[in-house]
This record gives C-alpha cells, structure tokens and sequence, in this order.
C-alpha cells in the first residue's frame, strides 16, 4: 500500500505512483529539498491524493458512486491542474466538511493544497495563479489535551495485564515519564541508551537526549532481562519487539498494548491513547515545577509556543490562584431592607436622558 511506512525503516516510504506526475515530483521535493520527514511526505500524499480524487469526480472522469481506492489518477496532466480554480477549492473543502472532517482536518488539508500550488507556481513555474491565494478558513480552536492525573496514571501502571509482563510496563512507563511520541518510542534500538540518557529521534529526524529517571531506568533493566531470554530474536537492535515473532513492535500494536492496558485500568472509553500519555508526562512534569523551556526540549517542540498549550491546564495552581484572593473569605452579605421612601423617590425619579 502506498502509504505505508515501514517501522523498522522510519526513513523510508514507497514511491507513490498512484498519483499524478506533478504531485509526485512535489513530494520527491518535499522529500528531497526540504528535508520533510517521511510521515509529513505521507500526510501531504494523502491529502492531495484524496483531493484529486474529488476533481476526478468533478471532471465527471468517473462515476460518483465509483469507490475512492478505484478512482485512477496518474493520467491528470499539468494542463488539468492549470484549470484548478478557486472554486473548485471552496467546493472541496466544503466536500470535506460533509464528510465530517473537523475544522484542524480542513485546515491541514488546505495547508497541504496551498503547499502544492505554492510550489507549482513559485518553484516549477508551471502554474500562472494560485487557486489557494488568499483563501483563509481561520484559526481553529485548539482544544486542551486530554491527560490522566497523576492518581490515573499510577491506576494504569497498577493494573496492566499482560502475556509480556516487563515489556508492556516498560513502554507505558517511558510514555508517562518520558512523554516520547509513539513514532519515537516504536523506532528506539538498543544501541539508543547511554548511562541514563536515551537518544529520541524525533520529527524531521531531529535527534534530543533525553534523561531516565529511575522508575525508567528499573522498568528497562527488568525488561532487557526477558527480552534477552527470547528464543526467536529476529530483529536484535530494536528495543520493543514481539514475544511471537521476534520483530519489532509496529506503531498500531503500541495502541492495542496501551488500549488493553487502559481497560484493565478502568480508564478506557475516554479518549485516552499513546498520544495522551504523552501529555500526561507532560502535565505532570509541568505541574512539578518543571521549566518552561526545558520541557520544550524533553518533548522536542520546535517552538516553545507549542509547548505553551500546558499552561492551561494545570488546574491545581489555577485552583490555588483564586483561593489566594483576599476576598476569598469573605462571607456573604445579607440585604439590607431599604426604605419605603427610597423606594418610592427611585421609581418616581424621571430618567435623566429623557427630560433633556
């Protein structure tokens, strides 16, 4: 499948043929010149392809009811692209919104259609106009990231259930510490780890040490122990591998390892997944008192600013802030009754504004 990226090979994706030429040199220059990570190249593949599969339909190449996977588009030509306008732009994000796609899912859509027509008038000079040109669908909302406290997350690590007992508490501990991404935690090999540092790469293959504390560093020995006792090692630099086969752990099997290990918890149907253990280990880090920029670089934010979001949701020292008020204590004041005359004088008194 063309859109599959290989665990074990992180640095590589397929070649993409299913889509038109253009598209194709444009992720090669994604690729290639502007040094985008294999999963960014993926995500602007999907989106393109899934919006030249919309024109296909609006071009009436194909027949409506035609299932997307068998719509063909390697015969679009840059000349086709060419008479692209800024309405077939509108009609296919409102496309997207009848599919239900939320407002970040549009916008990524629109961001990975500008990138596109940026690039085929600016770089190849193919493109006389833009249909992407100032078309805005605003800023949206960002929502807080889901977390579990601190009292959760001991739950979960307390009740996982397991065939492999060290290896699946070994990785929900690195989330909830480490707070590594589940792309990250899924390509560490052994060779990573030095003293009590682990060496994450991240997106964009950008490389941060990060530091193990000891639940880390504990969970690890204990889990090195049995993985070294396995009969059928195959692939012997990757950290987490499968009892089973022997390989190492694919992205998907990381969330069925963690989706059992929340329902045994008692913590499943509420949103949680890897990602959310990672904003846990943020959460709590932060809660902790840990700075500002130093979380930036555990968590391998490009820009503090993303890393700003956990500023509000440390709800306990928003909690302690308004109790702080001098005005906290105070006690209720009971109305006093008011005079019959003032009474009287207020609703006989003529309003001021009208009297001029």
């Amino acid at each position: 499948m063309s859109s599959y990226i290989d665990v074990a090979h992180p640095e590589r994706h397929a070649p993409y043929l299913d889509i038109p030429d253009d598209v194709i040199e444009y992720l090669h220059y994604l690729d290639f010149v502007k040094l985008r990570s294999p999963r960014t190249v993926n995500g602007y593949y999907l989106d393109l392809r899934g919006f030249f599969r919309f024109m296909m339909q609006r071009w009436q190449r194909v027949a409506d009811t035609t299932p997307p996977d068998e719509i063909t588009l390697t015969g679009i030509t840059t000349a086709d692209i060419a008479q692209i306008t800024k309405r077939d732009i509108f009609d296919y994000l409102d496309h997207a919104r009848n599919a239900d796609n939320g407002p970040k899912a549009r916008a990524r859509k629109l961001s990975s259609l500008r990138g596109f027509f940026h690039y085929m008038c600016t770089q190849v000079n193919k493109l006389a106009t833009n249909p992407t040109e100032n078309i805005s669908l605003g800023t949206p909302q960002k929502a807080l990231p889901k977390y579990l406290t601190e009292t959760e997350a001991v739950t979960l690590l307390s009740h996982i259930q397991s065939d492999f007992y060290t290896r699946d508490y070994c990785i929900i501990t690195l989330f909830l510490n480490c707070g590594m991404r589940l792309a990250e935690l899924v390509t560490i090999n052994m060779g990573d780890f030095r003293d009590d540092t682990i060496r994450i790469t991240g997106k964009g293959n950008k490389e941060r040490l990060v530091y193990l504390n000891n639940a880390c560093l504990d969970a690890l020995q204990r889990y090195r122990k049995d993985r070294a006792s396995l009969p059928n090692l195959v692939d012997k630099d990757a950290l987490f591998i499968s009892n089973r086969t022997g390989k190492r752990l694919s992205a998907r099997r990381v969330e069925q390892i963690v989706a059992r290990c929340l329902q045994s918890a008692g913590l499943s149907g509420r949103g949680f997944s890897p990602h959310k253990l990672r904003h846990t280990a943020a959460t709590l880090m932060y809660q902790g008192g840990v700075d500002m920029l130093a979380l930036k670089e555990i968590l391998g934010h490009e820009n503090v600013s993303t890393t700003q979001i956990y500023t509000h949701i440390n709800r306990e020292q928003l909690k302690r802030a308004v109790a702080a008020s001098p005005l906290a204590s105070q006690k209720y004041v009971e109305e006093k009754p008011s005079s019959p005359a003032a009474d009287s004088e207020d609703e006989d008194a003529p309003d001021s504004t009208d009297s001029r």
